[in-house]
């Protein structure tokens, strides 16, 4: 079956291998002459990004590059990304690469109009009607990692590096015009990055499914988007050059990141503080927390997994057996058992767990997180306690 295809849910993508060569016509669809290529400093002269560079200037558009930011975007990147997009006299935004990048070109797009601090845009109560949508320059996402989902998103992640905290800037006019998802681009990560990336869109899309509520759509789209992480994540690991296994994750990723609208969980209310404050990668974080939390929820979530394990094909569908799925899908693709490895020390442990109750993503949990539920998990996961 080819996997090649135009979607439109609800924003328009071009998916496919090579798709990428659509580039240009499609930046002057959205009346782009001079758009500003922004990607991470890690990709900044890849070849992919260099090739994608050239294949606009070879249109005749002037298209410049901005890397200039680290892979936990904080708000003197963004500052720098906006004088790079004035001074450049840009007209649009080609937001490349993994979360870092596709995040911080929609907020240089989104801020390029604006004239109040990015802060006052918040994903709190109605503050992004505080916004001009006039302001807000034309997107195309292109990723090249297969895990956040950005691109199909109406949000960028922000780090304030005030209060070491990572804020969610909204506003529906964020959400990309097109997206351009082409396997080919992913084939070089790196085999940690693919695992993370991807265990980052399978965290999405069991948090998702997991959080309460009334959302049969989402609900639908994760347990899919599991499907095809369990089927191919290891073999994109194993096998980079495997583009049948690439595009299920970049689908996989997409899903998650339409799925995740309906809420996400304690995963990522934990991985946000921590990515904050160790500055470690939010798929792992989220790949390390995942069987600690799972465990917290158990009692909440039992009947829900129970149904996800027999979607999945698993032997006696249950709650363990999905457990058992977790724990080898960690250690076929190297994701480490304890945040001790990743480099997080119990030297914060209250400040993670107060920052923990209060980030966006903690309502979604099935059950309550209070400071001293969130502190032990933190304490079992820091340790491999499981």
């Amino acid at each position: 079956m080819s996997k090649t295809a135009n979607w439109n849910y609800p924003t328009s993508v071009r998916f496919g291998a090579g798709r990428i060569k659509e580039l240009p016509a499609l930046c002057q669809s959205l009346g782009m002459q001079r758009p500003l290529l922004v990607t991470d400093r890690g990709l900044g002269t890849a070849p992919i990004t260099t090739a994608t560079l050239a294949l606009l200037q070879d249109a005749g558009l002037g298209a410049a590059i901005f890397s200039d930011l680290k892979p936990n975007p904080v708000g003197a990147n963004l500052d720098a990304g906006l004088a790079a997009y004035h001074a450049g006299k840009h007209d649009g935004v080609v937001a490349f690469g993994g979360g870092s990048g596709l995040d911080m070109g929609k907020l240089i797009a989104f801020m390029s109009g604006q004239a109040r601090p990015v802060w006052d845009y918040e994903d709190v109560g109605d503050w992004w009607t505080r916004a001009d949508p006039r302001g807000i320059a034309p997107i195309i996402a292109v990723p090249t990692t297969a895990g956040t989902g950005s691109e199909v998103g109406r949000a960028g992640i922000l780090t304030d590096e005030r209060t070491h905290t990572k804020r969610i800037i909204f506003h529906p006019q964020m959400m990309p015009k097109i997206v351009i998802s082409d396997p080919e681009l992913t084939v070089g990560m790196p085999a940690w990055v693919t695992a993370g990336t991807g265990m980052d869109a399978f965290s999405h899309c069991l948090e998702a499914y997991c959080a309460p509520g009334f959302h049969p759509l989402a609900d639908g789209i994760a347990v899919e988007g599991m499907r095809l992480v369990q089927q191919s994540l290891v073999r994109a690991v194993r096998q980079p050059d495997d583009l049948d296994a690439r595009a299920d994750m970049l689908a996989a990723a997409a899903m998650g990141a339409t799925a995740f609208q309906k809420g996400l969980g304690g995963m990522h209310a934990l991985a946000h503080p921590i990515g904050a404050l160790y500055d470690t990668h939010h798929g792992m974080t989220n790949a390390t927390l995942m069987p600690y939390v799972l465990k917290f929820n158990r009692s909440a979530i039992e009947e829900r997994i129970t149904r996800l394990a027999a979607y999945l094909g698993l032997a006696n569908p249950g709650f363990d057996s999905f457990l058992d799925l977790v724990m080898r899908l960690r250690s076929d693709t190297g994701v480490p058992h304890s945040l001790a490895e990743l480099g997080v020390d119990d030297g914060k442990t209250a400040l993670i767990a107060q920052m923990a109750v209060v980030d966006p993503s903690a309502g979604g949990n099935p059950l309550p997180l209070s400071e001293a539920s969130v502190s032990q998990l933190f304490s079992d996961a820091l340790h491999g306690r499981l």
